[in-house]
């Protein structure tokens, strides 16, 4: 993230109004540690996006929250041909048939948003993300599919940015265990990730790659560790039918089928290790 004196106001706004693009009202002091602002320069941007209708401020609790008029430019944007609209269906498909939780993610910046969810009816459920939650790449199964299918280079440039903050919210991610889970995730087709970033829980995940080969979103099944080891290839199986239904990329399909194959072939118990 540039300095804060290196930035200018409408970067500064920018900054504000996606540190807010999260479920929960934030306190100043939560939107200053998100942003790297210092809170005068906060709070005084977030006095004039409230008065125009863009920030609203909760006044038994003084947190903040996205306002009406940044709800509209939202619903302003559904028009278009949205991933999320698309995998909706998919996720209700997925749901029912794992009863598990069934998450869509996407890539801004360094970080993975939760743009979708949908829950199973299995009682214990992974309700650890809402829609609009945000981690940094690499951080659970959806979050790491968007991480593992970027050119090399660009993945040095993600953990060199995101491991300081990684490594002092989760305290069993490291670079190498990342590292290593790129490397397999790659070399398999899928993600699975367990007990790293929520004790006995766990995500297979699959990315939906673009025409150009570059990760777009993600699909995700969050559930308990056993439940994952014990139905990873029908899971895999299933997740592979809805990214490549999402997927407009062919020649990438063709590659992930092909490591799937390999994979699956090898049997779960070595794609655990």
């Amino acid at each position: 993230m540039p300095k804060a004196s290196d930035t200018s106001s409408v970067q500064k706004v920018c900054r504000i109004l996606r540190a807010l693009s999260v479920p929960e009202a934030l306190r100043l002091a939560d939107v200053a540690a998100a942003t790297g602002l210092n809170k005068a320069t906060v709070l005084r941007l977030l006095e004039s996006l409230a008065d125009e209708g863009f920030v609203e401020r909760d006044e038994d609790s003084k947190r903040y929250r996205l306002g009406e008029h940044a709800m509209l430019m939202g619903l302003a944007s559904q028009g278009r041909d949205h991933l999320r609209d698309r995998a909706r269906p998919w996720l209700m498909r997925l749901a029912a048939l794992c009863g598990d939780t069934v998450l869509l993610s996407v890539r801004t910046g360094a970080e993975a948003v939760c743009v979708d969810r949908e829950v199973g009816t299995y009682p214990i459920r992974a309700n650890y993300l809402e829609v609009g939650s945000r981690r940094p790449l690499g951080v659970g199964a959806g979050s790491l599919a968007l991480l593992a299918w970027l050119p090399a280079g660009e993945i040095d440039a993600l953990l060199a940015e995101s491991m300081p903050r990684i490594a002092g919210r989760y305290p069993r991610i490291d670079e190498a265990l990342l590292r290593g889970k790129v490397a397999e995730s790659r070399r398999q087709g899928f993600v699975v990730l367990l007990d790293v970033v929520v004790e006995r829980m766990g995500g297979v995940a699959m990315p939906i790659l673009g025409t150009d080969g570059r990760p777009v979103g993600a699909l995700s099944i969050a559930a308990l560790n056993e439940r994952i080891v014990d139905r990873l290839d029908m899971l895999v199986s299933a997740l592979r039918e809805a990214a490549e239904a999402l997927s407009p990329n062919p020649v990438a399909q063709t590659a992930q089928r092909a490591a799937l194959a390999r994979a699956l072939g090898r049997g779960t118990m070595e794609t655990m290790e």
